[in-house]
């Protein structure tokens, strides 16, 4: 089964095009706080879906498992608004036995919007952590971010 992902990579950056509605927006038609976190698990998904990962949750078989977030930390630097066509820019920045770390950003007209910088693991359906698979890890790596030492 092929799964088709929305946006594109430009280098290691998935960059999703994201259309502001009104029922994004408060009654001053500016984009309610928490929909950027919602934007952003748009992002996440995408990014996963284009890197080749196609189940972010497995609930049947031997062993069932489930992405989730343990931290997500969100900075708010300009609103978007009403009819924006914002992008939601996703990297991973690192990659550890049992986490991911992504970084990412909105802009709107090429001004950054939002800031955000997400922890996700994997757990079993009772909560407890489980090592990210070699095969999620190997369609990941090609994506990760260099770090400067």
């Amino acid at each position: 089964m092929t799964v088709e992902s929305f946006g594109r990579f430009a280098g290691k950056v998935h960059i999703l095009p994201i259309r502001i509605y009104y029922e994004d927006t408060d009654l001053s038609g500016i984009v309610y706080h928490a929909n950027y976190l919602r934007f952003m698990e748009r992002g996440r998904t995408e990014f996963f879906r284009a890197a080749g990962i196609h189940k972010l949750a497995e609930l049947d078989g031997p062993e069932p498992f489930a992405w989730t977030l343990r931290k997500a930390a969100l900075d708010y630097l300009r609103p978007a608004r009403l009819n924006d066509l914002v992008e939601v820019h996703t990297s991973a920045v690192s990659l550890t036995g049992v986490r991911m770390t992504a970084s990412q950003d909105i802009y709107c007209e090429g001004r950054q919007l939002t800031h955000g910088t997400v922890e996700a693991c994997i757990i079993s359906l009772s909560g407890k952590p489980k090592r990210i698979p070699q095969d999620t890890r190997d369609k990941l790596s090609p994506f990760l971010l260099e770090t400067v030492a």
